[in-house]
């Protein structure tokens, strides 16, 4: 008794007791055999998959993840306490794609969920597993031996892989189900019959034979089209799932259906007779609302056949009812849409539907069109013999109106009647795509801006500018293809979207067409009015993605187009994109500049040609940029004019130049005539405050009117010349002197130049550096001279480089001039300098010593 005691109380027996304590010797020592197996199984599986590529790897814990998580949530069968979970469609995935291995260990995840979900014990939760692997890896093992036989022997197919797969399916089933079970019915000394375990398991073994299937299918789909394609596994097992559910219940409800139903024909039976009155009741009310309803109704048979109308869709659409009586239903819509309620009564036809809605245009009798919103539904006639349509038609002919107005205003220019930029993206929108769905749907979009158009505006008023801008729009639609598109996109801008382009030149022949025919006169007011237009061409090669995109190109190469003497077109690279980044960069800077005072003016004397004596000086602004270095003026003065900060650098310039000529002026009266010469912009011509701000600056350096002159370039002035006349009228009223830059580089004339308040003509630097003895641009600056001695104003030469072309000018008469000959611009210590040095030559002169015209080089 003593041994007992004590081997009772052994750990083995411990263990024993408390793992299975109902275990008699042949189910222990078969559990833990199947255990033993089990684990040396798990760890050889471990092993295998651990050598294999990364890839791999997340593939596998990928698969064996979702086997183990559809093993949380299983299908119960009905009528029965078994349950399956759909994860072995990844587990047999796992097999084909990675081999038992994987799949065992898949297999070994989604057993431990299973159980440790359905029982609480541990011998069940530790064999379970065990037991999934050593069958998965029998039955994948015979697998893989079917399958390298079928190849060796030329026969392996995809239908004998899913055949195989299947019949795997079930070998692994009848397996782990034999294993499981085998427990039990040693525990009770139970002979196994295994026509018992299939029919309490059959639904679980067809439930694997499917999974086999889908994942054999899913197999050869990754083998076709990639790993990409199990992302659709996830939902696909869902629905799988949700389908069983459904049918499940389903067959529990038909069951609870089954024991109502004696019930509900007796309910039935009694309400039979209410049923049959009430039923009387509401159809002699049905047939009093149809005939009476302010609608159109109709009852159209399922074939669509008109069977009977009431006398509101008889007025509807003007048709008497013996004509529409017998008719189809879709032969009353218009053309466009009987296609439409066609399909729609098909499926009525098909009972894939009940009811439809519909808008659509119905034909009235005298031809025209009749906007209907059809309702039509299932209606049970009594006594008839086949279902009919109860069909229904609202005249919607005043709201389809009043939105297709409101539409074309939305998506059109209300002057020109062309699509406006809303519109345009769309069409770009389309064209995109299907450039980019097809590559060889090339399209080109081409941007338009007239270069004079607000001449015109400002010149002849608004309504010669809206009239002006209907004719263009008329002439670009007349000229280009009937499928193009033209659109208004603001003011003077439009745009041309042409698309299935066989070749780019295409695009480059319409805009150079265009541009001849914008070119040509137009009457305007009883006027005739010649304009030109920029064009940028962008083309669908860049592969853009919006629309916007592809405006902003077509727009930076118009741009480039107006920068290059305008009236041409310029074509879109890449290039330029950069260009108008650091353009916009540079904006940003030349603001910051602006704003913190970090601009600076240099002066360039002006001398007398004749004596050579100093007149005066040309103020020219300056940007040295912390990093960019030297900024030259002809990179950020255009800058300066598009962003609107031309306005705070010429009055930047402006007071700088006028307190520093006055400070000058101050050291003596050697130097109390001198005058500054400041150039402004077209934008400062045409702010209409432009004359009380040059007021402010002269006032603020207490400097005399007449001692300041500005400078416009002649193309500047004879662009705004009509809107500039009365800001130039004020700037002579207040005594200042005007000067025209660049003279002969133009287009001016000699009615503007004998009208207009101008004291002086600057002849361009370029004639100057071109002139030589008997040359040609001798012979402009000899007649510029001329023209300006004829005219009463003085000629100043800029641009002198040289002593020949010194020697020429004062021999022509020419009266001052200025250039690196005679001077470089200087900062204001400098010109401090250069005045020190004609004062000492001054004092020299007086007390008899020698002295020569001062020339500073």
């Amino acid at each position: 008794m003593s041994e007992l005691a004590a081997t009772a109380t052994t750990p083995w027996q411990r263990l024993h007791k408390a793992l299975m304590p109902d275990y008699n010797r042949k189910a222990t020592l078969y559990w833990w055999t199947m255990v033993s197996i089990g684990v040396l199984v798990l760890l050889h599986c471990v092993g295998a998959v651990a050598a294999l590529p990364r890839a791999a790897l997340l593939q596998i814990v990928a698969g064996a993840a979702i086997a183990t998580l559809a093993g949380f949530f299983p299908v119960r069968i009905p009528r029965s306490t078994n349950s399956f979970a759909a994860g072995e469609i990844f587990i047999f995935l796992v097999l084909l794609m990675h081999g038992v291995p994987a799949a065992a260990l898949a297999a070994a995840g989604e057993a431990l969920v299973g159980s440790w979900r359905t029982s609480k014990r541990w011998t069940s939760r530790i064999a379970s597993p065990a037991m999934a692997i050593v069958s998965m890896v029998i039955a994948g093992s015979l697998l893989e031996l079917v399958l390298g036989a079928l190849h060796a022997a030329s026969l392996y197919n995809d239908g004998l892989l899913l055949t195989a797969a299947m019949a795997f399916s079930v070998v692994y089933f009848v397996l782990n189900t034999v294993l499981a079970t085998a427990v039990i019915h040693l525990k009770r000394n139970q002979p196994m019959v295994l026509r018992e375990v299939l029919a309490n398991f059959g639904w679980v073994a067809l439930a694997y034979a499917g999974s086999a299937t889908v994942a054999s299918l899913l197999f050869l789909t990754v083998g076709q089209s990639g790993p990409g394609v199990l992302m659709a596994v996830v939902p696909i097992v869902g629905l799988l799932l949700a389908t069983l559910h459904f049918f499940f219940r389903q067959q529990e409800a038909d069951e609870a259906m089954r024991r109502s139903r004696v019930e509900a024909v007796e309910r039935e039976a009694a309400q039979a007779a209410l049923h049959v009155q009430a039923l009387a009741v509401s159809e002699q009310r049905f047939h009093s609302a149809f005939t009476h309803a302010a609608i159109g109704m109709a009852l159209v048979s399922a074939e669509g056949e008109v069977r009977q109308v009431n006398r509101a869709l008889v007025a509807l659409l003007g048709q008497g009812e013996e004509t529409l009586v017998g008719q189809r239903l879709d032969a009353l819509v218009h053309a466009d849409d009987a296609s439409t309620l066609a399909a729609q009564l098909a499926r009525v036809h098909r009972r894939e539907i009940d009811a439809f809605a519909n808008e659509l245009r119905c034909r009235h009798h005298d031809g025209s069109d009749v906007w209907v919103a059809l309702d039509a539904s299932f209606f049970d006639e009594a006594g008839a013999e086949a279902e009919s349509l109860i069909v229904q038609m609202q005249d919607i002919t005043a709201r389809r109106s009043a939105e297709a107005r409101l539409q074309h205003i939305a998506f059109h220019d209300s002057l020109t009647g062309l699509p406006n930029r809303s519109r345009f993206h769309e069409h770009l929108a389309q064209a995109i795509a299907a450039a980019n769905g097809d590559p060889e749907r090339r399209f080109a979009v081409m941007f338009l801006d007239f270069d004079r158009f607000k001449l015109v505006n400002d010149s002849m008023g608004h309504s010669a500018g809206d009239a002006f801008l209907v004719q263009v729009a008329r002439r670009i639609r007349e000229h280009v293809r009937p499928r193009d598109v033209v659109a208004r996109l603001g003011g003077d801008e439009f745009a041309v979207l042409c698309e299935d382009l066989e070749r780019e030149a295409h695009a480059v022949t319409l805009a150079e067409r265009l541009q001849l025919v914008l070119g040509e006169p137009l009457q305007i007011g009883g006027t005739e009015i010649t304009t030109s237009a920029s064009i940028g061409i962008t083309f669908s090669t860049f592969g853009y993605t919006l629309p916007e995109e592809v405006l902003r190109d077509a727009d930076i190469a118009m741009y480039r187009a107006k920068a290059a003497g305008k009236a041409r077109h310029a074509l879109f690279d890449a290039g330029l994109h950069e260009q108008v980044s650091e353009r916009v960069h540079l904006e940003g800077e030349l603001r910051r500049a602006i704003e913190h005072g970090q601009l600076s003016v240099a002066y360039q004397p002006l001398f007398n040609l004749g004596s050579g004596r100093l007149t005066g000086f040309e103020a020219l602004a300056r940007w040295q940029h912390p990093t960019l270095g030297l900024i030259s003026p002809a990179t950020f003065i255009p800058i300066a004019e598009e962003s609107a900060l031309i306005a705070p650098l010429t009055d930047f310039v402006l007071d700088a130049a006028c307190r520093q000529l006055k400070l000058w002026q101050a050291r003596g009266e050697t130097f109390a005539d001198l005058s500054m010469q400041v150039n402004v912009s077209g934008n400062d011509l045409a702010h209409s405050g432009f004359a009380q701000r040059v007021t402010r600056a002269l006032v603020a350096a207490r400097l005399h009117p007449s001692q300041l002159t500005l400078e416009l370039t002649e193309n500047v002035l004879m662009d705004r010349v009509d809107g500039a006349v009365e800001t130039l009228a004020r700037l002579r009223e207040l005594g200042v002197s005007l000067s025209i830059d660049d003279f002969g580089t133009g287009y001016s004339s000699l009615a503007y130049l004998s009208s207009l308040p101008i004291d002086s003509l600057k002849i361009d630097a370029s004639f100057v550096r071109g002139m030589r003895t008997g040359s040609k641009e001798a012979e402009v600056v000899r007649a510029i001279v001329t023209l300006g001695a004829s005219l009463g104003k003085s000629v100043i030469a800029e641009g002198i480089e040289t002593e020949s072309q010194f020697d020429q000018l004062r021999r022509m008469g020419c009266e001052a001039g200025q250039g690196y000959h005679l001077s470089r611009p200087l900062v204001a210590e400098n010109v401090e300098l250069l005045l020190d040095r004609i004062e000492v030559d001054r004092w020299s002169l007086q007390h008899g010593q020698p002295s020569r015209p001062m020339l500073h080089h």
